[in-house]
Parts: C-alpha cells; sequence; structure tokens
C-alpha cells in the first residue's frame, strides 16, 4: 500500500472511532500493526498526533452555537439558576482537571502501556462488560434534565472515570465518560453530550503535549529517520488530517442521533468480539 493511501485508511479509521465508545487508539494501533507501519518511526507517531488531532477540532465547530450559549450566559447559564462553580463550562474545567492531575502522576505508567496489544484486548473486552451492564440498567429509566444541569460531583466522577482511558489503553475515553454519566445518575444524551464538551480540552491538551514532545525532541523521537518532513511528508499529514476532521464530524452528528432513541449496547457487543480476535492474534 503506498504511503498516501495509508494516510488515507488511517485518517478514517481515527475519524470512525475517536467518539465512538471502542477505543480510537487500539484501533489505529492494531491497523498500524495490520500494515506493518513501524510503531517506532517519529514519523507516524507524530502523523497519529495529528490525525487525531484533525478529529478533535470538528467538535468546537460542530457545537460552536451550543459553546456561543454557554459563554453569552456564563456565571448564570441560560436558566438564570448557575454560578461561577457550577456553570457548564465551570464543571467541564473541573473534570477536565480531575482527570488531567491523575495523568500527570501516571505518566510513565501510561507510557509504559500504550503499545501492549494484550492490555488493550482486556480493556476492550472489560469495558465492553461494563457499558452493557451499566447501560441495560440505567440507560433505560427515564430521566429529565440537560448539561445544564449537571451537578458538581457528578462532573467530578466522569473526570475521575475519564483517567482509566489513559492508563489502559483499549478503554475508550468515550466510553468511560458515557458510562461514568450514566452511574451517576445522567440520560445518555445528556451522558454523551458533556463527553463531547469534555473531550474538547482533554485531546487537546494531550495532543498538545504529544506534539511538544516531538518539536522539542526529534531526534530522540525518532524524527530524524522514515519519512522526511518535506512536501511528501507534509502532504502525508494534511491528507490524514483533512480525511479525519470530516469523518469524524459525520460520526458525532449520527452519533448524536442513535443515542436520542437507541442505547450503547451494539458497541459494547463490538468492543467485546473485537477485543477476544485482538487476545487471540496477540497471545500467538
Amino acid at each position: 500500500m503506498n504511503d498516501y493511501a495509508l494516510a488515507l485508511l488511517l485518517g478514517i479509521v481515527e475519524g470512525l472511532t475517536e467518539f465512538l465508545p471502542i477505543s480510537s487508539t487500539a484501533h489505529l494501533r492494531i491497523f498500524e500493526a495490520l500494515l506493518g507501519i513501524d510503531l517506532s518511526n517519529g514519523y507516524w507517531k507524530m502523523f497519529s498526533i495529528v490525525i487525531q488531532l484533525g478529529a478533535i477540532l470538528c467538535l468546537p465547530i460542530y457545537f460552536r452555537r451550543r459553546i456561543g450559549e454557554f459563554l453569552a450566559t456564563f456565571p448564570r447559564g441560560i436558566r438564570g439558576d448557575r454560578t461561577w462553580f457550577n456553570h457548564p463550562l465551570s464543571l467541564t474545567v473541573l473534570a477536565f482537571i480531575c482527570t488531567a492531575g491523575p495523568a500527570f502522576l501516571l505518566t510513565k505508567l501510561i507510557g509504559k502501556n500504550i503499545e501492549n496489544l494484550a492490555l488493550m484486548a482486556v480493556s476492550l473486552i472489560a469495558g465492553g462488560m461494563v457499558m452493557w451492564i451499566v447501560d441495560f440498567t440505567f440507560g433505560n429509566r427515564v430521566r429529565s434534565g440537560d448539561v445544564e444541569g449537571i451537578r458538581t460531583g457528578q462532573a467530578v466522577s466522569i473526570g475521575l472515570c475519564q483517567t482509566l482511558s489513559a492508563v489502559f489503553p483499549g478503554t475508550s475515553r468515550s466510553m468511560s465518560t458515557i458510562t461514568a454519566g450514566e452511574l451517576a445518575g445522567l440520560s445518555r444524551e445528556t451522558a454523551l453530550e458533556f463527553s463531547f464538551l469534555l473531550s474538547i480540552p482533554t485531546m487537546l491538551a494531550a495532543t498538545g503535549y504529544e506534539m511538544l514532545k516531538f518539536l522539542r525532541h526529534p531526534e530522540q523521537e525518532g524524527l530524524a529517520g522514515g519519512i522526511r518532513m518535506d512536501a511528501h511528508g507534509t502532504g502525508l499529514l494534511a491528507i490524514g488530517f483533512v480525511v479525519s476532521f470530516f469523518v469524524a464530524w459525520g460520526v458525532v452528528a449520527w452519533f448524536m442521533k442513535w443515542v436520542r432513541n437507541r442505547g450503547f449496547a451494539p458497541f459494547a457487543i463490538y468492543r467485546i468480539l473485537f477485543g477476544a480476535a485482538v487476545l487471540v492474534w496477540a497471545m500467538k
């Protein structure tokens, strides 16, 4: 497969999986291994970061009106019953801090696990089972409310649970936050919307940190070898970025509509089957 087709395929994989609760990290690592990409090559590590950034940037644009409402009504909120401490924007920042703090302390552990296919497989299976049970138990309950009504304790618990996706690759950031939201008493739609909002600062910070590492220590990260940052290398990054952006946009729009009438069971089943296949492969 030539480099351009590879960039296109990986951009599609990232866009399809970043916001579905099936783990984009696991899918990218597995596809890269299947396609024979050298995972120690710095260029392809940077490529993974760039296409992830492409997917993430679709969110503030897709939710621009919603975010605009929050900014315009801060700190009283849309209904006038919020404060500086429990406005949706404040709670998003709080949940992000609850994720960033533990994740920073566990940086070495995270780096050690990031390429472990067996751990990814187990995380996919375990996460799928937990998601299925939680959604079956709580997802069908009629719950009123929306993001404007989220409480401080709910935001804290969602932020802490999001840390699991950093420590155990294959867990999925969206699976962790959606499941935590349902356990905390949120409806499926509210849990999903808050998951999307929380992913904006979380993933921008994570990708920004990784990109800074590459830019500060290019030789240490392996950028001196492999594909060079010339017109060819830059073109591959552009293809992956644009494809990931638009595919992710379509997925977010579809997922929001899906959740209004259906649950997360199909994604849980997929995780279990996919995780089992990866585990068999990893053990060969």
